[in-house]
């Protein structure tokens, strides 16, 4: 049940919008508080009258209603709420969350919202194959939007495929899931991400071309299903996940001494892209160039193996311990040879490989692998990998749960 739970839905104009009326029924049905706001284009659908009728509250459209300000204000009306539901979600609003846009009350409250957005996605399928709207939902996506469909069949313009918006069930459903208590309620997860730069002096490091996008989706999705989640991120573009603590760091000492420092834990999932070796002659100073001098002598030495600590941590060694395995050729011969090295769970492998497009992109192609066999996941967007991966932790850390 829904008692008491506020929910901000954003109806905004394509031929689906008649089922936001049956969307608003049913949550009203559950107890839920529902204020909707109508795009323009959305009343071209259906009418204001209709849906405050089965609201039971005011209908917001526009931006510069001074009575409206007055009363609640935009900000408030995105805030003051528990969840975000955008139905249907057209690839023009789509395109304007994934590019910041706000040049109505929906887009304006969608860019200023604290809280979640579940969308669920309404168009031709030729729209929702397109590559900007694959891209636009991979940022989304990548941002911790939730998303609900579509789903395969008749569209509206005589032709079939996907680009219906799910059904209203299947909408009610997933905002039940995402305010109920979640599977992960009660687990603390540590999720290592990003790089790790190992300085050569004060202003030249080694690194890699990790971007820890990855890594962060994981985080985010293991928030998502209630987890406590602490997130130790090498140098990355990324903002820290909402709900989640994040520490940042630079080197594999650092993420080494961070993790340890953040057990016990239930899970640790080791999707950093740890430096292999360490500048053992670092330079305090600026290593300078001289003409007709050779370059200077850099000594290597291993760094600390995080996944491998974790995996043997005794009595504070987490419940499941998953660690990646990034490859460039033999991907699931030298993955399998990592797992029994290393003493870990799972390892999660993929090819990162420059043609690709792993390293910095939105999708990735991965293998889970674990003592009872290997599974091939297809090339999806990080964040749907991470949301199945956060799953199937649920499934192994709920009591009688196994592999």
């Amino acid at each position: 049940m829904l008692d008491g739970r506020r929910i901000l839905l954003v109806i905004s104009g394509g031929i689906a919008a008649y089922k936001s009326l049956e969307v608003i029924r049913r949550l009203r049905e559950r107890g839920a508080d529902v204020r909707c706001l109508l795009t323009h284009n959305a009343t071209q659908f259906v009418t204001p009258l209709a849906v405050q009728t089965l609201s039971g509250n005011k209908v917001f459209q526009d931006t510069f209603s001074l009575t409206d300000e007055h009363e609640i204000g935009h900000i408030t009306l995105a805030r003051d709420c528990d969840l975000v539901v955008v139905a249907p979600a057209t690839a023009n609003l789509l395109a304007k969350m994934a590019h910041g846009l706000a040049d109505d009350l929906a887009s304006t409250a969608l860019l200023v919202t604290d809280q979640p957005i579940l969308v669920a996605p309404a168009m031709n399928f030729r729209m929702w194959e397109h590559p900007a709207t694959r891209a636009n939902l991979a940022t989304l996506k990548g941002r911790g939007i939730h998303t609900v469909g579509p789903n395969a069949g008749p569209l509206a313009e005589g032709e079939s495929g996907i680009g219906r918006m799910a059904e209203p069930g299947e909408i009610v459903a997933a905002i039940e899931g995402l305010l109920a208590k979640g599977p992960l309620a009660g687990i603390k997860a540590l999720v290592t991400s990003g790089p790790t730069f190992e300085p050569i002096d004060p202003v030249r490091f080694i690194g890699n071309r990790s971007s820890g996008k990855q890594g962060h989706a994981i985080a985010t999705a293991l928030a998502r299903l209630g987890a406590d989640v602490t997130l130790i991120t090498g140098p990355v573009r990324l903002a820290d996940p909402s709900g989640v603590r994040t520490i940042h760091v630079e080197t594999a000492r650092e993420m080494l001494g961070a993790a340890l420092g953040n057990l016990p834990a239930d899970v640790a999932v080791c999707a950093a892209a740890v430096a292999d070796w360490t500048v053992s002659n670092a330079s305090k100073e600026k290593r300078k160039k001289y003409p007709g001098a050779p370059p200077p002598a850099i000594e290597l030495a291993a760094n600390p193996d995080i996944l491998a600590t974790l995996s043997e941590a005794g009595s504070a060694r987490p419940r499941l311990v998953i660690g990646f395995a990034a490859e460039t050729e033999k991907v699931l011969e030298h993955a399998k040879a990592k797992l029994a090295r290393k003493g870990c769970d799972w390892i999660v492998a993929n090819d990162v490989s420059p043609a690709t497009g792993t390293f910095g992109g939105d999708f990735n192609s991965v293998h889970l692998i674990s003592a009872s066999g290997t599974e091939d996941w297809p090339r999806i967007a990080k964040a749907d990998v991470a949301e199945r991966l956060a799953w199937r932790i649920a499934d192994f850390l709920k009591p009688g749960g196994a592999e």
